[in-house]
């Protein structure tokens, strides 16, 4: 069961690894391997979702997600996204891109390196968003309750993620002026392109969510609709079977699904741009994990189950507040992309051992889902 639904994705990830090994080393191998753990770990809820929608969809809508899907998601967002944000901030073309990637990387590097302020603060900026929309809701299970229970309380204030993502651009694009104006002023236009990409990278991110909102509307409307017809079914006395959508309500789903999975694309590939500006590895990684994440989604179907690791959600979303953070500092500084990596990885791995302290305390009677001492761990 296991081999035959994770089949392809060992094999992706031999040929993915033996790939980085003979196009840069055994360095390109640990950044790959890196941002591949990335990308499972940044998307893991998004697999969760996607099973919890995709098995109440007939056969047919279930083989289009997972193969159109596939498709979008994989080559799509994870393969050639990479490459159209690298050919517009450093104004080349796509072919050339991955020309200059492969015959010129001395050329390619020093393109991208000038290019870098405008990818950070654009990423930096989408996936700040994302971590302080997170961290400011109001949730049932928290994981470190001192810092989430008062922020979700702050969270109650309208707008205010939106108005601390656009002060740290301004602190971001004001740092910038002031050390490019104390070493000559030569770089000094620059901080206008980083106050320019972060607002890009914000108004980028409203329109996802806006979209992924719309299509959550769409879908609560259909299954209000399915749930009326099943009360009506009991009401008459008719034979009752499991809701299995489809027709216009799969197509809402399926509609819905790819908004999603593109909202969380994006994520895993700017914040690949915290750990290398190289297409060539930010492909071969999110490729290997993009495949990761959809066979999780199918096991997850056929086994009928949801996870039970329930802080993995809040270790990712601290991981993309971590990696904000470094994309904003590297808009000036340099940080190691091993070091960088590993942060996030640190921060999944905290969180899946949180969640397995929190089932162990559960099975024993010794826990809840909100405020066992087993769920929080101790230290920072």
């Amino acid at each position: 069961m296991l081999l035959k639904t994770f089949g392809w994705s060992f094999a992706i990830t031999a040929l993915g690894l033996v790939a980085a090994v003979f196009y840069g080393g055994w360095e390109a191998l640990g950044v790959v391997a890196i941002l591949s753990v990335l990308e499972i770990s940044l998307s893991f809820d998004n697999a969760v979702v996607n099973a919890g929608i995709l098995k109440k969809m007939n056969a047919f809508w279930q083989k289009i997600f997972l193969t159109i899907g596939v498709i979008i998601a994989v080559f799509g967002m994870r393969l050639v996204f990479p490459v159209v944000i690298v050919a517009i901030t450093a104004k080349l073309g796509p072919i050339e891109a991955v020309d200059l990637s492969f015959n010129q990387p001395d050329r390619y590097q020093e393109l991208v390196t000038d290019a870098h302020p405008a990818i950070a603060a654009f990423g930096g900026m989408f996936l700040l968003m994302i971590f302080l929309d997170f961290i400011f809701e109001e949730r049932d299970i928290q994981w470190l309750r001192w810092i989430e229970r008062p922020l979700a309380k702050l969270g109650k204030v309208d707008m205010l993620s939106v108005c601390i993502a656009l002060i740290v651009l301004l602190i971001s694009a004001m740092t910038f002026a002031a050390e490019a104006h104390q070493h000559g002023g030569g770089h000094a236009n620059k901080a206008e392109t980083v106050l320019l990409a972060g607002v890009a990278g914000l108004i980028t991110y409203l329109i996802v969510g806006g979209l992924s909102g719309y299509f959550e509307n769409k879908l609560e409307e259909e299954e209000e609709r399915e749930h009326e017809a099943e009360e009506e079914a009991r009401k008459t006395g008719k034979k009752l079977s499991a809701v299995v959508l489809s027709g216009k309500a799969a197509f809402f789903m399926f509609l819905y699904l790819e908004v999603l999975d593109a909202s969380f694309s994006f994520d895993g590939v700017i914040g690949a741009f915290a750990i290398t500006n190289n297409i060539v590895l930010m492909a071969l990684g999110l490729g290997i994990g993009a495949m990761y994440v959809r066979s999780l989604t199918v096991y997850l179907v056929r086994q009928g189950t949801l996870d039970d690791y329930v802080y993995l959600e809040h270790g990712a979303h601290y991981a993309i507040g971590a990696l904000s953070v470094i994309l904003l500092v590297t808009i000036q500084y340099q940080i190691n992309e091993i070091i960088t990596g590993l942060v996030g990885v640190v921060l999944i791995a905290w969180s899946f051992w949180s969640s397995v302290r929190r089932n162990k305390a559960l099975e024993a009677g010794g826990g809840d889902n909100s405020g066992s001492k087993a769920e929080v761990p101790s230290g920072v």
